[in-house]
């Protein structure tokens, strides 16, 4: 997996979720808290989760093979969606059905001690393995909010660890809070409440995180500054001489196909077409190196064909001249 992928921010989350499920299943079995049964689960989720993304950015390294040309940068995302799936389905509604469960039939919380210094201990785990997913997204974040991070990042590894741990780290403090109220109230309703509550925010995440891959799946076009760099560069004034139009797509986060329709001298040979062609592939892949598939197709601008209004710039896909 590249850098990009932010390998280190998973095996972080990885590591400290693992050691965290342990502690809270051995905290549940002592105290019988709900919200520490969710939460260890919550906890075993997520390592899962971790193990799908890894397992995603193996898989999307194999090589293009005959029926799959693009080769399999999507994986990827596919694994990115499965983890919504996962986060949704057994983080979340089991979560809602335990605090269900307990509201219905509750019970007080023992040995006190177990739950709150796992869950102390939890916070200070999940704080280190979110404050690596922080760096390594400011790495690549630039100056985007982290909404429009969340939303704009072509490799999906990094807004899923960062929802995760965002997650995690709420949901530890909710269930500190439904213990706390229940160990105050002797009343194991406000477990229950602390786990309904863990169990909707995991919902929630997991919403977001399954529209934000369900886009990827379907295809995402370049960002706004790459497409830039790529009409500037393809057009030199000479023997390119206009942009017709464009299209781009992301195969994975690290290759993108550029399919374009460039306009040629009409006097101009065979040989220099192709000549002009390829020196506009290499001019794309040097100001945008993930553009790894590219195809320009030649052809005549016509300006009365513009002013008619079947330029290919204002009907996509229509004739050139």
């Amino acid at each position: 997996m590249s850098a990009s992928g932010g390998t280190k921010a998973i095996v972080a989350a990885l590591a400290a979720n693992l050691a965290i499920a342990v502690a809270k299943f051995v905290a549940f079995l002592f105290s019988g808290s709900s919200s520490m049964l969710a939460e260890a689960v919550h906890s075993l989720a997520d390592s899962g989760n971790q193990g799908l993304l890894l397992l995603g950015g193996k898989k999307a390294q194999r090589e293009a093979t005959p029926q799959h040309p693009f080769g399999y940068g999507r994986e990827r995302y596919i694994y990115a969606f499965l983890v919504s799936i996962v986060l949704f389905s057994v983080g979340g509604m089991f979560a809602i059905y335990e605090g269900y469960e307990k509201i219905k039939h509750p019970h007080p919380i023992e040995a006190w001690y177990w739950p709150v210094g796992v869950l102390v201990f939890a916070i200070i785990a999940e704080s280190f393995s979110f404050r690596t997913a922080i760096k390594e997204s400011n790495e690549i974040r630039g100056g985007l909010s982290w909404k429009d991070f969340v939303r704009r990042a072509k490799a999906p590894e990094l807004p899923v660890v960062l929802l995760e741990d965002l997650g995690a780290l709420v949901g530890l403090i909710l269930a500190l809070g439904g213990v706390g109220l229940a160990l105050a109230t002797d009343d194991g309703v406000w477990d229950g409440i602390g786990t309904i509550c863990i169990g909707v925010l995991l919902v929630v995440i997991a919403i977001v995180l399954a529209a934000e891959t369900k886009s990827l799946l379907l295809g995402e076009a370049a960002g706004t500054d790459e497409v830039k760099k790529i009409e500037a560069a393809v057009v030199d004034g000479e023997t390119v001489t206009r942009l017709i139009h464009m299209r781009t797509l992301h195969l994975g986060p690290e290759e993108l196909l550029v399919a374009a329709k460039v306009a040629v001298r009409h006097d101009d040979t065979a040989a220099e077409v192709a000549n002009a062609i390829n020196a506009a592939e290499e001019r794309i892949r040097a100001a945008v190196p993930i553009a790894r598939v590219i195809y320009l197709e030649p052809d005549i601008y016509s300006e009365t064909a513009a002013s008619a209004g079947s330029n290919p710039a204002k009907t996509p896909g229509g004739p050139g001249h």
